[in-house]
């Protein structure tokens, strides 16, 4: 047993027997905490890493771990309180207020509270989590030769080759580069393709996390409505014309939050508008993996569809395996490709080789079709458990109505 919340419980009772040791007194061993405390090894040695970490004990190999010297005092805090001037003067000059409101991107972030089950964030439940074949991965891959070393900066061959045919219509892998997750790609897509101060379209409703990016990058979201269809073309083309946009950003495939797929017949209106107004769309396809067991055959990306260039894509392993899993792919065509990679290289060098060759193990692995198999049965299920729950309710609601 060495799970987090052993491990942090560990820490503080460690944290609490601290006064017992003078500084540079030696803590009894891994093997007499384990003994005591009754966990593994392993929880052990993460408690020990924590409170090292903090700075409260130090690791000697082949010594043990020793209470830390007392840390001197930093002296008197600082005045930060000139940041509030300047910070706001240098708003004033901007065309579009790089200020950005994180609240609901940290919301999708935080821990739940124990016992809660969170819906906004669109990660696998840790229940669902490939756990076992993601260390198995990361295991495989820490040994292959090189593993370590600087990989190309597109990303890995065979990684993009991968996605590439994920994506599949006329992309290649020499047109795909590896990101650091879907709002690393999105982010990177964004700044690439339009300045400070432009408009971007984006789907009404949208997910937080598009207006941080958008606002972060000194853009003007414009808000283009969605039905249960999609985005509503007529509008899309209004919108184009006038506010000029050259980017339109949109989730072709169960959109968030509206759960809403791009219909057959909107498809190539999508594309025939954005091409018109000589404007790139970027496809957040996000959730392809996700699907429920009883969804049916899934329409393609819509990059699949186009063969002049506007659709930018972005794709990601993340949802489908871990938070912490964030490999990602963007994909396009023409000469867009080179300035989305020299964004791509100035803001992040690559993607560490290691995650890449772990990608790449998991998703050649018979484990991977297995994990997603079973999460789309297991989604499928849960999905009827929650329709059962809150039509329970509903009813319930209703013949307490009917009494008043």
């Amino acid at each position: 047993m060495h799970d987090g919340s052993s491990v942090d419980e560990l820490a503080k009772q460690l944290k609490k027997e601290l006064d017992r040791y003078s500084p540079g007194g030696k803590l009894p061993s891994s093997r007499a905490l384990v003994e005591r405390f009754r966990v593994s090894p392993v929880t052990v040695s993460r408690a020990l890493g924590q409170l090292a970490a903090e700075g409260l004990v130090v690791t000697r190999p082949g010594a043990g771990v020793f209470r830390a010297e007392p840390q001197v005092s930093a002296g008197p805090a600082g005045d930060t309180s000139w940041q509030e001037v300047s910070l706001s003067a240098d708003a004033t000059a901007e065309l579009v207020p790089r200020a950005v409101d994180a609240s609901g991107v940290l919301a999708t972030l935080a821990a739940p509270a124990p016992g809660v089950i969170e819906f906004n964030g669109g990660y696998l439940d840790p229940a669902l989590q490939p756990e076992r074949a993601m260390a198995a991965a990361l295991a495989r891959a820490g040994r292959r030769p090189g593993a370590w070393g600087r990989p190309p900066i597109d990303g890995l061959p065979e990684l993009r080759e991968w996605f590439a045919r994920g994506i599949g219509g006329a992309i290649t892998a020499a047109e795909v580069l590896i990101t650091a997750g879907g709002q690393s790609g999105l982010t990177t897509a964004l700044r690439a393709l339009a300045p400070p101060g432009a408009p971007v379209l984006v789907e009404s409703p949208t997910y937080p996390g598009m207006l941080a990016i958008a606002r972060a990058a000194g853009l003007r979201p414009v808000p283009v409505p969605v039905d249960t269809d999609g985005v509503r073309p007529h509008l899309l083309e209004a919108a184009f014309r006038a506010t000029g946009a050259k980017v339109f950003v949109c989730q072709p495939l169960f959109q968030n939050p509206t759960g809403a797929v791009l219909c057959a017949e909107r498809r190539p209106e999508v594309l025939r508008i954005a091409r018109a107004a000589g404007a790139f769309v970027i496809e957040d396809d996000f959730v392809r993996r996700l699907v429920h067991e009883d969804a049916g055959p899934l329409p393609r990306p819509l990059s699949s569809d186009d063969h002049d260039g506007v659709v930018v894509h972005v794709c990601s392993l993340t949802k489908a395996t871990s938070p912490s899993f964030r490999v990602s792919a963007l994909a396009a065509r023409g000469p867009v490709l080179e300035r989305l990679r020299a964004i791509q290289v100035v803001d992040h060098f690559f993607v560490p080789r290691p995650l890449q060759e772990a990608a790449l193990e998991l998703v050649g692995s018979p484990a991977w079709p297995r994990h997603l198999r079973a999460v789309s049965g297991e989604l499928r299920v849960r999905r009827g458990a929650l329709s059962l729950i809150h039509n329970r309710r509903c009813r319930r609601i209703e013949r307490s109505s009917s009494r008043w």
